[in-house]
């Protein structure tokens, strides 16, 4: 198996699929861009994933959120990155390595996923908050992803008027 499917399998694993990153990537974008689809979204979200940082962001991410569910790193660490700290940001910081690599666009619909919390990441999240799993770090990767895609659209794509 190559890594690109490792990656999309074990965010499958993890309760997100490739249509459920691309309706936020729809979410983000539609607007700005007359006759987009899921389609459409799905494969710049599939463009993204195949990239060496993100699969290595993301395959990073998901093996931190289930060491922390295993108790593997030291107490107060685990306690950081299982409350989902607000003021811990490594998550965010381990996003943005792949938001970096899709420019400002990528980056400002990053901070707003983030915010907002549209689709899958709402659910993730809410998971986490529950203690039903640890998606610390998986909840900021799948903004990532979304906002990498839309911002790919945004240069790619053109908005008919």
């Amino acid at each position: 198996m190559d890594l690109k499917e490792l990656t999309i399998k074990k965010l499958q694993k993890r309760g997100v699929s490739i249509d459920s990153i691309a309706e936020i990537t729809l979410f983000l974008q539609e607007k700005y861009c007359n006759n987009l689809t899921l389609e459409k979204c799905r494969e710049y979200v599939l463009n993204v994933i195949e990239k060496r940082e993100s699969i290595y962001a993301i395959l990073t991410a998901i093996a931190i959120d289930e060491a922390a569910e295993k108790g593997l790193f030291d107490k107060e660490v685990n306690e950081l990155i299982t409350n989902d700290e607000g003021l811990y940001g490594i998550d965010e910081i381990l996003a943005l390595s792949i938001v970096n690599v899709h420019g400002s666009i990528a980056l400002t619909n990053f901070g707003y996923a983030d915010k907002i919390k549209p689709g899958i990441i709402k659910v993730i999240d809410h998971i986490g908050k529950q203690k039903i799993q640890c998606h610390t770090f998986l909840d900021d990767i799948v903004s990532a992803i979304a906002a990498s895609a839309a911002s790919r659209i945004a240069h790619y794509e053109k908005k008919d008027n």
